[in-house]
């Protein structure tokens, strides 16, 4: 009895001992799945920190690239105005020189046509003369002739001193002044006989270019094409040239002729790219392919 009693405590320690063993290892591994845990949301927390940090960088980073980009877009601003100021000094200072060029033709041909005149009425003056000198009437050695009296004139008429051509310029400004009058046919009129006059003056392109332009105004399209082809043929080295082209292929439109008008702006921009009338012609060929209505017509002055 005394022996089942003992046997019985002792299989109640072992238990209670077993069971103590069981309990102290959950436990340990319940502390040890705690200090991962801990371990884990510590190294979260730092890694959403360094996120936080990272974003803020990224932040600035953007806002510096975007002042970085202002600055940029400034300064290539500020060159192209001053690329865009530079290109129109040297427009200015171009047409500033041709107009010298035109000023100094102009002046040499006044020079040459008074030279003209004064050798012409030189050689009447001297026809003149020898014709008095081989008149046996008016010598003093034929019979009968009486010595002139000093002062007097002999019976020959006085020889008219020649009248110069006005100068190339005076023409020019007078047809020009008609035409921004809008008295287009006497700026026609004024601009063809400054073309008979000097029909190889540097201005001779812009006469024949502005007799298109007067048609042009007018309405009077065809004529318009046949004044804008002639100066195309007769001053090919003219820098009216691409307005030339360009006018004719506005004149073509007018007349319904299409075809015949994208040829022209073809031309224009292809040839011309970088002047106003390959800019504008450019405008006209986008409004075909768009198929929208042409705006009001344009003049180039």
């Amino acid at each position: 009895m005394v022996r089942e009693r003992v046997l019985g405590i002792v299989l109640l320690a072992g238990l209670t001992l077993g069971a103590s063993g069981v309990a102290s290892a959950a436990n340990k591994e319940h502390q040890q799945m705690m200090a991962e845990l801990r371990i884990l949301q510590e190294q979260t927390a730092l890694l959403r920190a360094q996120l936080t940090s990272l974003n803020d960088s990224l932040r600035e980073l953007g806002s510096r690239l975007d002042e970085q980009s202002g600055v940029s877009r400034k300064a290539f601003a500020d060159q192209k105005l001053s690329t865009d100021a530079i290109t129109e000094s040297l427009r200015i200072v171009r047409e500033k020189v041709d107009d010298n060029n035109v000023r100094v033709s102009s002046l040499a041909q006044e020079v040459e046509a008074l030279r003209s005149a004064v050798v012409q009425q030189a050689a009447e003056v001297a026809a003149v003369a020898n014709n008095d000198a081989a008149s046996p009437s008016r010598t003093p050695q034929a019979a009968g002739a009486q010595p002139q009296p000093a002062g007097a004139t002999t019976g020959a008429p006085p020889v008219a001193p020649a009248v110069p051509a006005p100068s190339p310029q005076k023409l020019y400004d007078a047809a020009w002044a008609d035409y921004v009058a809008s008295q287009y046919n006497l700026a026609i009129s004024e601009f063809e006989n400054f073309l008979r006059t000097y029909p190889r003056s540097e201005q001779a392109g812009d006469a024949q270019y502005f007799i298109g332009e007067c048609y042009y105004q007018q309405g009077m399209f065809k004529d318009a094409v046949d004044a804008y082809e002639r100066g195309i043929s007769t001053y090919p080295n003219s820098q009216r040239i691409p307005d030339m082209y360009f006018k004719r292929g506005m004149a073509f439109n007018a007349l319904g002729l299409v075809d015949r008008a994208r040829e022209s702006w073809e031309f224009v921009v292809k040839k011309y790219p970088n002047s106003d009338a390959g800019r504008l012609a450019r405008q006209r060929l986008d409004q075909i392919i768009r198929r929208e209505p042409p705006s009001a017509p344009f003049t180039v002055d």
